[in-house]
């Protein structure tokens, strides 16, 4: 759905329009932006608020808990959860609330959505309440906390965060003598040991990366020395050489047999049934599905932070809490409670050994809590070892949409053995044709 398209829907009902004046992913400076708050003041008058969600099940007994302690803490405020199903669901239903004037406090919402929301005055800007309390942001990872900021405000928090790792079959690796690669450098050594081809057929692949999220994608497009938009975010640059470089040795390894890449539907539980049956080596994969691969694997399970060249980061999956900006003025101080009780480092670890999330602050890492997560949990260190690299995706309203373009060619390269430089050519002018509606 182009911005443009839904723009008028939101700026009727929102408090401002807030022009797209950029989009990187910096946090900027909240001494600098923060808007004026009311002061804190105890007002112990009852107080109803909404948090719509999309935590699973499975995640609901750490939500609930949470629930519970703020309102010990906090008794004349009600948190009401209200599930609204998977995230684009949610981003439907919250479309729908702002143009019916009745939007809950607090929300979800999706890291790669915040743009699309946040340009169009839907959130509100917390930098302010931030400022007020001397909130120590620098207690948090930097990467997670920039991915919930836009235009040099912040509008949000981390709360439910994974990142794309690579999830190793360690025992086969040190039976084999090799390490998981950690530069692209040693990608092509690291296939040749580990790949195993028979009569001109795999029958054990090196690794594999996913083809069907371009959140596994992006990282290698940077961490290449590409980059998907221009500094202006007015075009694409995946044609440029760097940016294509990516591209050009997945199709490479892909044709020589030493590279697994699963694309369209079931492709996510094809490449984890092929890692547990020793098909595959190593895979890219969410972080937040590891204690599935620790629990159904019948070998010793690793984990890396995904291979770098020319720089070394992995992008942020998951979703922040954020404030609905057209929430009734005397349930917004209420919501700030609860963004931050949620998000304080306090009840960090136990957050996230009851979601399967990872932990946002630093302060929790060397606590006893942390300590004990860390033990029970060691392959998590890869990721805290490049804690700061754990980026936000690009930032852009449109980003949803283009974004579909180069996953669909990557698609065409794996199922139609498409020569990779001409659909990404393709994909470009579809791409520039969207930002120049945007």
């Amino acid at each position: 759905m182009k911005r443009k398209k839904w723009l008028p829907l939101l700026a009727a009902t929102t408090l401002t329009l807030t022009a797209l004046t950029g989009c990187g992913s910096g946090s900027g400076s909240t001494e600098e932006t923060a808007v004026e708050v009311p002061p804190a003041v105890e007002d112990n008058k009852p107080v109803t608020i909404q948090y719509w969600h999309s935590h699973a099940e499975v995640q609901m007994p750490a939500v609930n808990d949470m629930i519970a302690a703020f309102q010990k803490k906090y008794p004349n405020i009600t948190v009401e959860p209200v599930f609204q199903g998977a995230y684009v669901d949610l981003q439907k239903k919250l479309q729908a609330a702002i143009a019916a004037k009745e939007v809950p406090a607090v929300t979800n919402v999706e890291v790669s959505a915040l743009p699309t929301f946040a340009d169009s005055g839907a959130f509100a800007d917390l930098s302010g309440y931030i400022k007020r309390d001397k909130v120590d942001m620098n207690d948090f990872s930097q990467g997670m906390l920039q991915a919930y900021s836009y235009n040099k405000k912040q509008f949000g928090f981390p709360l439910i965060v994974s990142t794309s790792v690579m999830i190793y079959n360690k025992t086969l690796l040190d039976k084999l003598g090799v390490q998981p690669p950690q530069k692209w450098t040693d990608i092509e050594e690291f296939n040749k040991k580990v790949a195993v081809k028979e009569n001109g057929k795999t029958s054990r692949y090196a690794f594999s990366v996913p083809g069907w999220d371009t959140w596994y994608l992006d990282p290698w497009v940077s961490n290449g020395g590409g980059s998907i938009l221009n500094p202006e975010h007015t075009k694409t640059l995946l044609d440029q050489p760097d940016s294509m470089r990516w591209i050009q040795n997945f199709n490479k390894w892909l044709k020589d047999g030493s590279m697994h890449m699963g694309y369209g539907k079931g492709a996510s539980d094809t490449m984890r049934q092929m890692f547990l049956e020793e098909k595959i080596a190593m895979v890219q994969h969410t972080s937040a599905v590891l204690k599935t691969y620790l629990q159904n694997a019948k070998f010793e399970v690793g984990v890396s932070f995904i291979p770098g060249d020319k720089e070394r980061k992995s992008h942020i999956g998951g979703a922040g809490i954020v404030m609905m900006d057209g929430a009734p003025a005397n349930q917004k101080e209420a919501a700030w409670k609860f963004i931050k009780f949620m998000t304080d480092a306090e009840r960090n670890i136990k957050w996230a050994e009851g979601t399967g999330y990872l932990p946002t602050h630093k302060s929790v890492l060397n606590t006893e809590e942390g300590k004990q997560y860390f033990a029970k949990l060691p392959q998590y260190k890869a990721v805290f070892d490049n804690f700061d690299n754990v980026v936000g995706r690009p930032q852009h309203p449109a980003y949803p949409e283009f974004s579909k373009k180069y996953m669909e060619a990557v698609g065409k390269m794996i199922l139609e053995n498409a020569d990779p430089e001409q659909v990404i050519k393709e994909a470009v002018k579809e791409i520039n044709t969207i930002l120049a509606e945007s």
